[in-house]
């Protein structure tokens, strides 16, 4: 499946291909585009919106796009969940001190797009950092 969003990935548009491809669709493919771009290519070619104005997976109610994905899918793993707080506070500026790791992550995600601005090798070399910090997230759940 094709799921579509805004180019120049930060936060969220990493965070939201990293959750889709582990948990909701393996076999995933990413389209990255401007902004004014995405209703008309999502219309072309079948494609899911994420984390654009307007979309369904999108920001709502004080949630992000991966909390809104989390919300839609039905996900409900603790580990999971605790890495949502993180990307919400790092993803949403009013929030960043809401958890201790958003700065952090916010600071990788912006040196990772300085080093990548191809936005699918961006997203390919911090699924790694992702992968990382889900296992940090459910060890840190597991101890509570």
């Amino acid at each position: 499946m094709q799921w579509i969003t805004r180019s120049h990935v930060h936060v969220d548009r990493v965070a939201c291909p990293w959750l889709i491809t582990r948990f909701i669709d393996n076999n995933a493919e990413f389209l990255f585009v401007p902004t004014n771009q995405i209703e008309k290519i999502a219309q072309e070619t079948g494609a899911i919106p994420f984390d654009a104005p307007g979309v369904e997976l999108g920001h709502h109610e004080n949630r992000c796009s991966f909390e809104s994905i989390i919300l839609k899918y039905g996900l409900k793993e603790a580990g999971l969940l605790r890495l949502a707080k993180i990307i919400h506070a790092a993803d949403v500026s009013a929030d960043i001190d809401q958890d201790p790791i958003a700065r952090g992550l916010e600071a990788i995600a912006s040196g990772y797009s300085l080093r990548f601005p191809d936005d699918i090798e961006n997203i390919q070399r911090q699924f790694e950092v992702y992968d990382a910090l889900y296992a940090w997230c459910r060890v840190d759940v597991a101890n509570r």
